[in-house]
């Protein structure tokens, strides 16, 4: 096995089943990861996030047998903790919108899990993603290119990889669309195969808010109630919680106007909701933290591309002005709507990323 044992991290799905039947019938050695990243909700005996649960488990072991490779389950729980829900429990507590599945990507799927992988002598590690890697032959830097399915795309979530991760990283479904997948998984009798699609924050429960999440895990306080402020700080209303708020957000703002109000801002220290009118949420710049490049260590000057300011949005022309200290200015063409702080905005030429960053306040 050696250099040539992949692993694959499996969730139980219909995508990262067929991305192991793909390696499995093309020859390659694989062995099979299931990531136990959050435990059973506290107080509840048969509430499970909408990862991890023991069906989830049974189906990506069922599909591992199928196919004839082994599987196991690998706790990760203390590294999602400090990684993924302390971040996100900082963000909402700093009034950003936060982007979980990111750094899950960054730090479990290509983070710690590399570490398992090598320890059973696997040198890669394998997903269900829908996204393109290739190397380029000039520079050697492994690129990331968006997937075949647009709909699907997930190449937004990875722009955080570092060359190390993207190099050792596989994305076998990357060239195919999800009703191929499909067709794939019922032709090889794969257990998943009509199973559905995950959705939302995968870690919170069905029927349970991000909140209530926090809050049950100790990880959020209840702020109590605050202003509802315009953007002069005339206080328009009551808030029960800043938490409960969203840049962007228009409903449930709990105030009277004759014109829709949108949140313009949360400011946490003074635990208030700015909101106003539409035109008030557009802006044409925005500075962004911790930035990642994917072809370069630097670009040589200000870039065009067209930037995605979150995972739904087609993207917008801009100008990027790399500010030498790991942050970048973003100037958009045409004023964007809700630029919110946490986000993460990904910049794209054609179908290559070229980086991104996190959205500052």
């Amino acid at each position: 096995m050696g250099a040539r044992l992949t692993a694959v991290a499996m969730s139980g799905g219909v995508d990262s089943s067929v991305a192991a039947s793909l390696l499995a019938g093309a020859g390659r050695s694989v062995v099979g990861f299931s990531l136990q990243l959050i435990d059973r909700l506290a107080g509840a005996t048969e509430r499970y996030g909408r990862c991890c649960s023991p069906e989830d488990f049974r189906d990506a072991r069922r599909v591992a047998d199928r196919l004839g490779f082994p599987h196991y389950v690998v706790d990760f729980e203390d590294e999602f903790e400090r990684h993924v829900v302390r971040s996100f429990a900082e963000d909402y507590a700093g009034g950003r919108t936060p982007s979980p599945c990111v750094r899950c990507n960054t730090f479990v799927k290509f983070g710690a899990l590399y570490g398992r992988a090598a320890a059973v002598g696997a040198q890669r590690v394998a997903t269900g993603h829908y996204a393109i890697l290739e190397r380029d032959p000039r520079s050697g830097r492994t690129l990331l290119r968006r997937a075949a399915d647009e709909d699907k795309d997930q190449s937004y979530f990875l722009f955080d990889l570092s060359e190390e991760q993207r190099a050792r990283a596989e994305f076998p479904l990357g060239h195919m669309t999800k009703a191929e997948v499909r067709d794939v998984a019922r032709e090889l009798g794969l257990p998943t195969a009509e199973k559905p699609e995950s959705m939302d924050l995968c870690f919170v429960a069905e029927g349970e808010s991000y909140r209530e999440f926090l809050l049950r895990r100790g990880l959020a306080r209840d702020e109590g109630p605050g202003e509802v402020v315009d953007g002069t700080g005339h206080v328009l209303g009551r808030h029960a919680g800043i938490s409960r708020f969203t840049v962007g957000q228009r409903r449930g703002l709990g105030v009277q106007a004759e014109t829709p109000l949108y949140v313009l801002r949360l400011e946490p220290a003074a635990n208030r909701v700015v909101v106003g009118p539409a035109p008030e949420l557009a802006a044409d710049r925005c500075r962004l933290e911790r930035v990642r490049w994917i072809p370069f260590d630097r670009p040589s000057g200000p870039l065009r591309a067209d930037v995605r300011i979150r995972s739904t949005h087609d993207g917008a022309r801009a100008t990027i002005s790399d500010l030498g200290d790991g942050s970048a200015e973003v100037r958009f063409d045409d004023a964007q709507r809700a630029l919110t702080p946490g986000q993460a905005a990904v910049a794209y030429d054609g179908d290559r990323v070229l980086g991104g960053g996190w959205i500052a306040a």
